[in-house]
């Protein structure tokens, strides 16, 4: 499988899944570009949540790096009282109707954190929306993982994922589920920009019979390979994606420091998954 097989020194290798600085990623694009190159892929996309910026700096930077930079977004959806991940791919990043849906997007994503800083605050953690961007200056926009690395640099708790796990996981006592666009919604941005709708990471949603709910929607695929995840579950979302005559998609999600055990390039998509989606390379 393409997560844990060993790729050939020759093999065509596209990582469509990663995050800078300009979301919740600790590389900047130029890094995360050089990072890409030092470890032998052909190709990668920025996914970064809500926001194309990144691209900015990063389409040029690729071009002299002589690495294919395949546009992507990812965007937060509501179904259900229940958060879906939806990536956008071979967007135009210049088109006026996504950037308006991203500022509308981030402004949700602040309104969410402060709501989610005054329940911690209620548990006595001295939090606000100073600490959150003073600790990371770089970041353009921040959410959870952030909130996250704030309580453990305060030793409010001892790991980032202890932080989810005790206080702002989802359902937890300091969630906040935030006002996300729903997934017709989000595909419409998409489609309008011109790119095409993939799941996120299947692999994380538990119930069956919600994902199968969510397929009904219309998407043009989904992502089959994802970070290090168990090889039965990728051949369990190859079927569905073989069976609705799905475009398949696959990466890492890459975020740097901030999940150090998902290395950039883990989980890829071969060259002909990747032409399917974005033919203008072949």
């Amino acid at each position: 499988m393409h997560t844990l097989q060993q790729p050939s020194l020759d093999q065509f290798r596209a990582d469509l899944h990663s995050h800078t600085i300009f979301s919740d990623g600790s590389f900047t694009p130029q890094e995360l570009i050089d990072h890409a190159v030092t470890i032998g892929l052909n190709a990668i996309s920025i996914t970064d949540h809500d926001t194309v910026e990144a691209y900015i700096d990063a389409i040029p930077y690729a071009k002299e790096k002589g690495i294919i930079l395949a546009t992507g977004v990812e965007f937060s959806s509501v179904y259900k009282k229940t958060n879906v991940h939806i990536l956008g791919y071979n967007i135009d990043v210049h088109h006026t109707f996504l950037l308006e849906f991203c500022a509308a997007q981030q402004q949700k994503r602040n309104d969410r954190n402060r709501k989610i800083l005054e329940k911690l605050r209620r548990f006595r953690f001295n939090i606000d929306d100073k600490d959150l961007h003073n600790f990371e200056p770089r970041h353009r926009a921040v959410g959870r993982p952030h909130i996250a690395k704030v309580l453990l640099e305060k030793g409010y708790v001892k790991t980032i994922q202890e932080a989810f796990t005790l206080y702002i996981g989802d359902g937890k006592c300091c969630y906040e589920q935030g006002e996300n666009a729903s997934i017709d919604e989000v595909i419409d941005v998409i489609k309008q920009a011109g790119g095409k709708v993939f799941l996120a990471h299947p692999h994380l949603m538990k119930d069956g019979g919600f994902v199968k709910e969510v397929l009904k929607h219309p998407f043009d695929g989904i992502e089959c390979y994802y970070a290090r995840c168990n090889p039965e579950k990728e051949r369990r979302w190859l079927k569905v994606a073989k069976e609705k005559s799905y475009l398949i998609s696959g990466g890492s999600d890459f975020h740097g420091t901030i999940k150090p055990h998902i290395p950039l390039g883990c989980s890829w998509v071969c060259k002909d998954e990747f032409l399917a989606i974005f033919p203008q390379y072949a």
